[in-house]
């Protein structure tokens, strides 16, 4: 009887042992969030900071951290109330150029807040789909969606890693600031990939790191929750997005962003390792499956 190849059993040991820590990474994570659309729902504070990782019970505080983040007094309005939670760290659709018609599916959707304002771009021929993996904010984000009585936008719990999205649907994908909660990233531009169109885009905003973060920054989990602490290089995001498929890169860092990521953490000076960008990019025309 042969015996088993060793390399064989520590390289499956090796990726139990990761699988089982990126369970973790995903259950901290869904956790943190879980807790902020329950305050929201009870119109209660957090606890966490005004920022990526919290929300606030002042809908005149989220007023002020989205019109930070780039967005308009109309946009604002233009959402249910309850919808801007004051999350994220940018403005996806400033960088998105919707047209109507076109079908967008939006990574880690929260509240729902940028699929109500893509469905504004895209109009009645068009479709959003919003992904998250919290139950809270999926289920918040439905209620929103009959508060506003859209009829063209759906939310569907799951993993951006494991989008519940068939292939080649989407002509736009965006993002805003939930790429780095993920513990595999290449997966999910993978998964973006997977569900574009050929000549699809990607529009992102999101927090990269300008140094190698600290170890203990890496280990911090609410800074793992609040998008800081699993920032990656640009070129490391680079390479994920280009090994993905993708072409037409660009990867913008916001040096002004600085000025609200230093409330996310005080005291931490996290703004010497990262900053806020804005990362695109586009799936081949020639590319097979979409």
């Amino acid at each position: 009887m042969s015996q088993p190849n060793s390399c064989c059993i520590a390289s499956t040991a090796s990726a139990g042992a990761a699988s089982t820590q990126n369970d973790a990474h995903r259950q901290q994570v869904r956790e943190a969030y879980a807790q902020v659309a329950q305050a929201s729902n009870d119109g209660k504070s957090s606890g966490c900071a005004t920022s990526c990782c919290g929300t606030s019970d002042d809908s005149a505080i989220n007023t002020l951290i989205s019109t930070r983040l780039g967005y308009s007094q109309a946009d604002l309005a233009a959402v249910p109330a309850g919808a801007d939670m004051g999350l994220g760290c940018g403005n996806p659709k400033a960088i998105a150029a919707l047209k109507p018609g076109e079908t967008v599916v939006d990574l880690g959707a929260g509240g729902g807040f940028d699929c109500f304002l893509a469905v504004h771009e895209v109009g009645s021929s068009g479709r959003v789909i919003g992904v998250d993996m919290t139950p809270d904010m999926v289920s918040k984000a439905r209620a929103n969606a009959a508060k506003g009585r859209y009829e063209n936008v759906e939310f569907r719990l799951g993993e951006i890693e494991h989008l519940p999205v068939a292939d080649g649907v989407a002509d736009v994908v965006i993002s805003n600031c939930v790429i780095n909660l993920s513990p595999n990233k290449p997966q999910v531009f993978r998964e973006a990939f997977r569900v574009l169109k050929a000549g699809g885009r990607l529009a992102i905003s999101d927090v990269v790191a300008t140094a190698e973060l600290p170890e203990e920054m890496r280990r911090d989990a609410g800074l793992i929750a609040g998008c800081m602490g699993n920032a990656s290089l640009i070129k490391d995001l680079q390479e994920m997005m280009r090994g993905a498929g993708f072409e037409q890169i660009c990867i913008q860092p916001k040096d002004e962003s600085k000025e609200f990521i230093k409330d996310w953490a005080p005291g931490q000076n996290v703004t010497d390792f990262v900053v806020s960008a804005t990362i695109e990019a586009v799936k081949p025309k020639s590319c097979c499956g979409g």
